[in-house]
């Protein structure tokens, strides 16, 4: 199952957060935001489809995010979770770790900001749209 949707990178993009990466609907974010890689998201967590934010809590689901720009290409993978909550307003975060909250879309990443590929960073720090594609699969 997959849903994809769009965000812009931002001049502030440092992606040097160690457990983390984010996109949110914001459009500003400050230099301090080290986790955060695309803004102005064109879906939050409550836009997904029900059958995927239903595979997203189930612990036996991988979760597979790409990020996209015109000159970049990376992929994280992660994991659900029954106690994953998917109803944050503005932001969908992806966490090394296993905390969970609302703001949470899964945990135990492979990646966090600062494993991402430098030419999908330096593409976002230049603004350039950004394509998010979930994919869960069942393990």
């Amino acid at each position: 199952m997959e849903y994809v949707f769009h965000a812009k990178g931002h001049y502030n993009v440092t992606s040097k957060h160690k457990s983390t990466f984010e996109v949110t609907m914001d459009k500003e974010i400050g230099i301090r935001a080290d986790c955060i890689v695309g803004v102005a998201s064109e879906a939050k967590l409550e836009d997904f489809p029900d059958e995927l934010l239903d595979a997203i809590k189930n612990e036996n689901t991988v979760i597979k995010v790409q990020l996209e720009t015109e000159n970049a290409f990376d992929e994280i993978k992660g994991y659900g979770h029954p106690e994953l909550e998917l109803d944050h307003p503005t932001d969908m975060v992806c966490r090394k770790s296993d905390f969970k909250c609302s703001r949470t879309l899964m945990i135990k990443s492979d990646k966090a900001a600062v494993d991402l590929k430098k030419e999908l960073v330096d593409d976002l720090k230049e603004g350039k749209d950004l394509q998010v594609k979930i994919i869960v699969e069942l393990e």
